[in-house]
């Protein structure tokens, strides 16, 4: 009669879901087979602090991901494209939930954006606009974000322009800013961007700046963006990162940024 132990060693659940899994000992002709199961991560549900509103400045909106378990429709719209629809990225953003997960859902006072391999083998994450048609022309847009973990990862939170004719007024002639991105391989540098015609990453003249961001996969920071008329700014946890002014010539090949423009949030998998 002999006896002993087995130790198992396994990555950590990141998911809040547990997961089973089962261990099969074989000695001699006997064999035995132990279910496991790992617990689910868990997640403390982010505290209501007090919102501060600059000077000069009023509150038109803002969502705290404090009810229900799915963003409200009224505000969001899920994007639904196949991989390769920009970028060359991997992912295809899917509308709420694919192959029976969500890609975005909302718990402890927070927005998730999974992305994951489907039973299928295809990548599925989700991208997500607010208030989509009639935007924000100007004002102080801020987000309180953790960033995801692993080489391939591609977050951004960003925005477009309201209504754009794409045919008529393509990219990157229409603007676009880049309020926070970062790329998996680089852990922890965001970055934050503008793209015009005169400026973006297809002729190398955009206007970027990047900043190593400590913690930004452990932990909440903050990104904020304060666009006038005059300049565009952003901000890492309160610290200026990039500061682009109007030269005031109302040329649109430089600053297409007076109309307004809605708020993206995105996790991409892979891409150019």
């Amino acid at each position: 009669k002999a006896s002993g132990m087995i130790s198992v060693t396994v990555d950590e659940n990141t998911s809040k879901e547990a997961r089973n899994g089962a261990i099969n000992v074989k000695l001699g002709s006997k064999q035995v087979s132990i279910s496991v199961t790992q617990a689910g991560k868990t997640v403390t549900p982010i505290e209501g602090g007090e919102m501060v509103i600059p000077e000069g400045y009023k509150l038109v909106w803002n969502d705290e991901f404090n009810e229900g378990s799915e963003l409200n429709s009224t505000d969001w719209r899920h994007e639904v494209q196949k991989s390769g629809w920009v970028n060359k990225e991997l992912q295809n953003y899917a509308n709420g939930s694919a192959d029976g997960k969500r890609v975005t859902e909302i718990a402890d006072n927070r927005l998730y954006i999974n992305c994951f391999k489907g039973s299928n083998g295809k990548i599925y994450s989700g991208r997500v606009y607010a208030h989509e048609t009639q935007g924000w022309l100007y004002g102080i847009f801020e987000a309180r974000i953790k960033l995801p973990k692993g080489k391939g990862t591609w977050p951004a939170f960003w925005m477009m322009p309201c209504n754009n004719d794409f045919g008529a007024n393509p990219w990157p002639k229409c603007g676009e800013i880049d309020i926070m991105e970062e790329v998996g391989v680089n852990p922890n540098y965001t970055s934050s961007s503008l793209h015009t015609e005169k400026f973006n990453h297809v002729m190398g003249t955009q206007i970027t700046k990047e900043r190593l961001t400590t913690g930004a996969e452990d932990g909440f920071h903050v990104y904020r963006l304060e666009w006038t008329p005059d300049y565009i700014k952003t901000y890492v946890d309160g610290k200026e990162l990039l500061n682009f002014n109007n030269d005031g010539k109302n040329n649109v090949g430089s600053w297409p940024f007076n109309k307004p423009f809605y708020v993206i949030l995105n996790l991409a998998w892979g891409g150019d």
